[in-house]
Formats: structure tokens, C-alpha cells, sequence
């Protein structure tokens, strides 16, 4: 299995659900969006890009990698799927 990776813009709400499995204030919905990616890609790994102090960098995006325009973090994404596709 071969690991691919990338850096995308992924929405900040969602952070807490990927990194630490903690889904508190997320809808349904939200959670279902954030699964179907995860399975899509094969995600193995989300890790937001820090600066040299550790701090993240967010910022407003019309394209998040998923769901509607939001405040974003750059991310790296480790992932087995070799033919991804945004949602």
C-alpha cells in the first residue's frame, strides 16, 4: 500500500473531530461529510502546518477541501487512495 500525501485547505471546525475524534458541535451531516472523506481518501493522517513558534495559520477559503466557504488551516494529509477526489 503505498502512502500518498498532500496539502489542503481543511475546514477549521472540523479539526477537533479529526485529530482528536472529539465531534462535540458537530451536526450529523457535518460528521457524515467529514466520514465520506476520511473513507474516500483512505485517510491515514491530518496534521495542521504550524509556524516556527507552533502557532496555526487560519484564513478564509472559498474552497475548503469539504463543505461551504470557511475559515481554513493548511494541512498535511497522509492518504492510501491514489485516485482521490474532493467532495
Amino acid at each position: 500500500m503505498e502512502m500518498n500525501t498532500s496539502i489542503e485547505k481543511i475546514p477549521t471546525w472540523s479539526l477537533c473531530y479529526l485529530i482528536n475524534d472529539d465531534a462535540t458541535g458537530l451536526t450529523d451531516e457535518e460528521i457524515r461529510m467529514i466520514d465520506n472523506w476520511l473513507n474516500n481518501w483512505k485517510v491515514q493522517t491530518v496534521s495542521p502546518m504550524t509556524d516556527e513558534e507552533g502557532n496555526a495559520q487560519p484564513y478564509f477559503s472559498h474552497c475548503p477541501l469539504f463543505g461551504l466557504p470557511a475559515e481554513v488551516e493548511d494541512c498535511n494529509i497522509i492518504f492510501t487512495n491514489d485516485n482521490p477526489s474532493k467532495i
